[in-house]
């Protein structure tokens, strides 16, 4: 069975459109609809069939592309693994959010224009669900994600290793004798009634604050919302609100950060690629480099760190 029929039929499965699927593959869409029908024939069984205007996979076709999918990772890892002896080069497109872009990826490019001239790395910025969702278009080839140990994310589907934990603490204005130590649950009640500064691109966030606060039977008042961790600190420096910020920020006037041993809660920090990409050299040597260095600088800190092994790769099957 030929690879490259299946992989239009997994991009059919993701894209939805024959369009989509054209845009993405570089075919045409009349060329499309010819794998798709030599596909067919191949299995003889019918794999799409027509709504109106659109196409949708049977069940049939939904059961063959959980057989493609590992099958083209294979794939995929086999190229990677062939290609191992030569250098890393090329251009690799990666999401990653605000914090680990300033603080790891972009010294990480810097040091990459030293060591690997011919490698080419196309950074934009994206919030974790941002992120997934470009992975699963297929428009960047690795990612780094977070979560939280109070909030987890699922990533089924993907190559996921986790590079490391941060502490989290409470960020709170400087001025204000509310708490010096969380040191146990009860104490978060001498928060209750203050306003709380979450991010304004996910419920995570969110969540998490309401599951901190529960601890000490409230609810948080979340009343403003940031993406920048600048603004996050701004808004909690100018009296506005308090919020809950990774332990190794540096110092910020009119803020006050204040540790939870009590209460811990940490910040995940993952890599995240298409199942088999993750074994690509110029995307390992990129994931490597940005874990040493994320490591590096949460030690400099002073931070407790729980350290994400290599072999915290974990591939899920798709829901």
């Amino acid at each position: 069975m030929d690879t490259r029929l299946l992989r239009v039929l997994v991009e059919l499965s993701d894209r939805g459109t024959l369009r989509a699927v054209a845009e993405a593959t570089g075919y045409g869409t009349s060329a499309v609809s010819q794998q798709l029908a030599t596909l067919t024939r191949e299995v003889g069984a019918p794999l799409v069939e027509r709504t109106g205007r659109t196409v949708r996979l049977t069940p049939a076709g939904r059961r063959l592309v959980t057989h493609a999918r590992p099958i083209l990772a294979a794939v995929d890892a086999a190229r990677a693994a062939l290609a191992g002896g030569g250098e890393p080069g090329g251009a690799v497109h990666v999401a990653a959010y605000a914090s680990v872009l300033s603080g790891d990826l972009i010294p990480v490019v810097r040091q990459l224009a030293v060591s690997h001239p011919g490698l080419q790395l196309l950074l934009q910025e994206q919030e974790p669900p941002e992120v997934l969702r470009l992975l699963e278009e297929d428009r960047v080839d690795l990612g780094f994600v977070y979560d939280y140990d109070l909030v987890p994310r699922g990533w089924d589907g993907y190559a996921v290793r986790q590079l490391c934990e941060t502490p989290m603490v409470l960020a709170v204005p400087s001025g204000r004798t509310l708490l010096d130590v969380v040191d146990e649950p009860g104490r978060l009640h001498a928060l209750a009634g203050q306003s709380w500064v979450v991010n304004s691109r996910g419920p995570a966030d969110d969540e998490l604050a309401v599951r901190v606060c529960a601890l000490a039977a409230y609810q948080p008042m979340i009343e403003h919302r940031a993406d920048s961790m600048d603004l996050v600190l701004d808004l909690v420096s100018a009296d506005l609100g308090v919020a809950l910020v990774p332990g190794h920020l540096p110092a910020h006037p009119g803020v006050r950060f204040v540790p939870m041993p009590g209460v811990p809660v940490r910040r995940r920090m993952f890599s995240i690629t298409r199942p088999g990409r993750e074994h690509w050299p110029a995307v390992s040597l990129v994931i490597e480099r940005v874990a040493a260095h994320a490591l590096a600088e949460r030690w400099r800190s002073g931070q407790p760190l729980v350290v994400g092994q290599p072999g915290d790769q974990g591939q899920h099957d798709h829901e």
